[in-house]
C-alpha cells in the first residue's frame, strides 16, 4: 500500500484544492447522469412513437444544438464568469431532463434538444468540459497539470461506465415490478433531471478562484486576442484528426468485426469493454511520459505507432490477432487526450483558457461530422479495410503536421 501511494500518479492528487475536488466531483456527476441516459433515450424516442427518421433528426439536432449553445458559452465565459456559465449549463441540463422525461410532443422535444444539455452517447457535451479545464488548469501547478487532467478523464471514463450500466438497472428493475417501458424510461430521464439540480448545487460551492484573474476586454465573437493564431491553427489540426478518428467509429469498428469474423455481439461488447479499459488507463501512463520527454512528443509519438497499429487491425488473418493488435492500438491511443488538453491550457492566455478550449473542443465534431457517412459508403462497397487505411493515414499526416507547427512552442513547465 505505502508503494502504491508513492506513484507520482497519486501524489499528483495531492495538489487539488478544495476546488479541484469539486470540479472532480461534478466531472464524475455529470458523466454518470449522461451514462445513465445514453442507454434509453433512443429506446424512448422508440416508444413514444417516433420513426427512425425522427429520431436520428433529434438525435442530430441534440448534437447540433450542444455545440453551439456550448461555443457560445465557453467563448463568454472568461469574460462573464466561469462558474456563471457553469450554472446556466447545469440549468439547461435540468431543463431537458424535465422535457424529455414529461412530453411526446415532436416540436418540444426538438425545442429541449437544441437548447438543453443532453447526451445520446454518453461521451462529454454541453460547454462544462471546457470550463472546468480552464478552471483546474488555474487552481493547480504547470508541473501537475497533465497528471490532473489524465485523472479527470479516467474517472469521467468510469462514472460513464457506471451510469450506463445503472441506467439499464434501473429499466430492468421497474419493469420487473410490473410497470411499462415507457414509464422506466421517464423514470431515467427524471432521475437525469434530478442530477442536474445535485450538479447545480455544487457548481455554486465552487470559489472564485477558478476565475481569471484579470477580466478580458470584450473581444471577437470567439472571445480570443492573444491566443487566437494559435487556437485556430490547433482546431484545424483537432479537425483533421477527428476526421481520421470518425471514420473508425467503434459503432463502424463493431460492424467491421461482425462482418469480418461474424462475432457475436456480446464478443464484441467484451471486446470494447477491454480496449476502453485500456484506454483509460493509458491516460494516467500519458503523464508520466510527458513529464519525461514533453507533451508535444508525448502527443506525437504514442500517437503514430497507434495509427500504425490501427492499419494492422483489418490485415490480421484471424479474430485472436485483429483483436490483440486492436487492443495494444487502444492501450496507447488515448494518451494524447490528456495531454493535448494540457498543451492547449499551458499555450494560450490564462485570460482566455475557457474560449479556447471551447473552439478546439467544437473543431472536434465539427471535423468529424462526415466521415462515418464515407465509411459506411466504404463497407457497403465492400471495401472494408479501406476505413482503416484512410484513418490511420489522415492521423499520422496530423501528427507530422502538429509536430512540425508546435515542436518549438513549449509550455511554461518545460521551459525552466
Amino acid at each position: 500500500m505505502t508503494c502504491l501511494l508513492d506513484l507520482p500518479e497519486l501524489q499528483s492528487l495531492s495538489v487539488l484544492s478544495r476546488d479541484g475536488q469539486l470540479l472532480f466531483a461534478t466531472r464524475v456527476l455529470r458523466l454518470f447522469a449522461y451514462g445513465l441516459i445514453s442507454v434509453v433515450l433512443a429506446l424512448y424516442l422508440a416508444q413514444v412513437g417516433f420513426s427512425e427518421g425522427r429520431i436520428g433528426l433529434l438525435l442530430s439536432l441534440t448534437l447540433a444544438g450542444d455545440a453551439l449553445v456550448s461555443l457560445w458559452i465557453t467563448t463568454h465565459a472568461d469574460r462573464i464568469g466561469r462558474r456563471r456559465m457553469l450554472l446556466l449549463g447545469t440549468g439547461l441540463m435540468v431543463l431537458a431532463g424535465i422535457v424529455f422525461s414529461t412530453t411526446d410532443n415532436f416540436f418540444l422535444l426538438t425545442l429541449a434538444a437544441i437548447i438543453g444539455t443532453i447526451s445520446p452517447s454518453g461521451n462529454e457535451v454541453g460547454p462544462f468540459l471546457s470550463i472546468e479545464q480552464a478552471g483546474l488548469a488555474q487552481t493547480i501547478p504547470d508541473r501537475q497539470r497533465t497528471q490532473i487532467f489524465a485523472w479527470y478523464n479516467l474517472v469521467g471514463s468510469l462514472a460513464t461506465a457506471c451510469g450506463a450500466l445503472i441506467g439499464g438497472g434501473i429499466v430492468g428493475v421497474l419493469q420487473s415490478t410490473g410497470n411499462t417501458p415507457l414509464t422506466s424510461y421517464r423514470a431515467v430521464l427524471l432521475f437525469y433531471a434530478l442530477l442536474g439540480g445535485v450538479l447545480f448545487v455544487l457548481f455554486t460551492k465552487i470559489s472564485p478562484a477558478i476565475e481569471v484573474a484579470e477580466v478580458p476586454p470584450r473581444t471577437n465573437r470567439l472571445g480570443l486576442t492573444r491566443s487566437r493564431g494559435i487556437v485556430l491553427r490547433l482546431s484545424a489540426l483537432f479537425a483533421l484528426d477527428s476526421f481520421g478518428g470518425a471514420l473508425v467509429v467503434q459503432s463502424l469498428v463493431a460492424y467491421w468485426f461482425f462482418i469480418r469474423f461474424n462475432v457475436d455481439t456480446a464478443v464484441i461488447g467484451a471486446i470494447f469493454f477491454g480496449a476502453n479499459i485500456f484506454a483509460g488507463l493509458s491516460a494516467l501512463v500519458a503523464a508520466r511520459v510527458a513529464a519525461r520527454i514533453g507533451l508535444i512528443n508525448t502527443m506525437v509519438f504514442t500517437h503514430i505507432p497507434s495509427n500504425i497499429l490501427l492499419m494492422l487491425v483489418p490485415v490480421m488473418p484471424t479474430l485472436p490477432l485483429a483483436v490483440l493488435v486492436l487492443l495494444v492500438r487502444f492501450s496507447i491511443s488515448q494518451m494524447d487526450v490528456p495531454t493535448r488538453q494540457s498543451y492547449v491550457m499551458a499555450v494560450v492566455d490564462p485570460t482566455e483558457r475557457s474560449a479556447a478550449a471551447g473552439v478546439t473542443g467544437i473543431a472536434r465534431p465539427i471535423g468529424a461530422a462526415c466521415a462515418p457517412l464515407l465509411s459506411g459508403v466504404m463497407l457497403g462497397t465492400g471495401l472494408l479495410s479501406l476505413p482503416f487505411f484512410a484513418a490511420g493515414s489522415l492521423k499520422i499526416i496530423y501528427d507530422l503536421a502538429l509536430y512540425k507547427s508546435f515542436r518549438n512552442l513549449q509550455p511554461p513547465e518545460e521551459n525552466r
